[in-house]
């Protein structure tokens, strides 16, 4: 099995199309069917059930994809080290992001750790919180962010910062009468949740609190991106839930921040890494992460985007 055998196996599975597959890699397709046969026999396995109509993934394909896509990941990993030795850089740290976590305190960290780190390259990625963890796991992450601490064993999740669940209300809304929003009037309106795939940790905490009311919420959209949610609030139609910091960071003008009366969950940013000895870069990073305040917590609100003492009713 060569490396090329695993390029042509992704981007037929990937494709699902022998010609287009072909075509993205720049070859006949001849050359291409080859490789394939070649990695089956390797294998000893089908992973094509291939038709003149149709080409499609055996289980045992299905199976092999998520590996390949490790291996693709490793070595791009690998490159990008070896790069960072190469531009002077003595050592690097891979963050992997879900939920968009840390969207308010990130940059305020990654300045400082720039200014004392100089020696270490940061590399960011983005991914679901499945995939997050697998990759922690494989070691194609050294250090992740997330909304949730139930992510399996060999992972310590390290809480680190905690902020309200809001309401995000559209200007000029009835509930804007409310200075704490009783919980049964979400359920006159609709609204605007995160997508749990994209999302996941989020969907977690919201669901929990929706799933204590009596009756169904009326869901108007799921969305995979803070921007969206946002538009669709301050265009008035639906109200969104998700951290205070999130609507403060949201360029969209006009939509208010209210709490919630009663007990509310928190959301809860949480640093994950492995369950081993970490090494001192990431030692370090953990120490300046938790020394991190967000601005929302630092700095003046003006009161017509968010007006909170309490989490629960006064």
């Amino acid at each position: 099995m060569e490396l090329r055998h695993l390029q042509c196996f992704l981007a037929v599975a990937e494709e699902l199309h022998f010609t287009r597959a072909a075509e993205r890699l720049h070859i006949e397709q001849s050359p291409l069917s080859r490789a394939i046969r070649e990695l089956e026999e390797d294998l000893g396995v089908r992973l094509f059930v291939r038709t003149t109509r149709s080409t499609r993934l055996t289980r045992a394909g299905q199976l092999f994809l998520k590996h390949v896509r490790r291996v693709f990941a490793a070595v791009e990993q690998a490159r990008d080290s070896v790069q960072a030795v190469a531009n002077g850089f003595d050592d690097q740290l891979r963050i992997v992001l879900s939920d968009s976590s840390a969207r308010l305190r990130l940059p305020a960290l990654l300045a400082l750790w720039r200014q004392e780190e100089p020696e270490v390259e940061v590399r960011l990625y983005e991914a679901p919180l499945s995939q997050q963890i697998r990759g922690l796991h494989d070691g194609l992450y050294d250090v992740g962010f997330s909304l949730t601490d139930d992510v399996g064993d060999g992972l310590i999740a390290h809480p680190l910062w905690n902020e309200p669940l809001v309401v995000a209300v559209p200007p000029r809304h009835p509930l804007l009468a409310y200075k704490y929003i009783p919980q049964e009037e979400l359920l006159r309106y609709p609204l605007v949740l995160f997508d749990p795939q994209a999302y996941e940790g989020h969907a977690r905490l919201v669901d929990r609190l929706l799933r204590r009311l009596d009756q169904e919420p009326l869901v108007a959209d799921r969305v995979s991106s803070l921007d969206l949610m946002m538009t669709l609030v301050s265009a008035g139609l639906a109200l969104g839930l998700t951290g205070l910091s999130q609507v403060l960071a949201s360029r969209e003008s006009g939509v208010v921040a209210r709490p919630m009366m009663g007990q509310v969950p928190r959301v809860i940013t949480y640093l994950l890494y492995l369950d081993a000895v970490p090494s001192e870069a990431l030692t370090r990073f953990i120490e300046r992460a938790s020394a991190v305040e967000s601005p929302a917590c630092v700095e003046p609100v003006h009161e017509s985007r968010f007006d909170l003492e309490e989490d629960v009713e006064p």
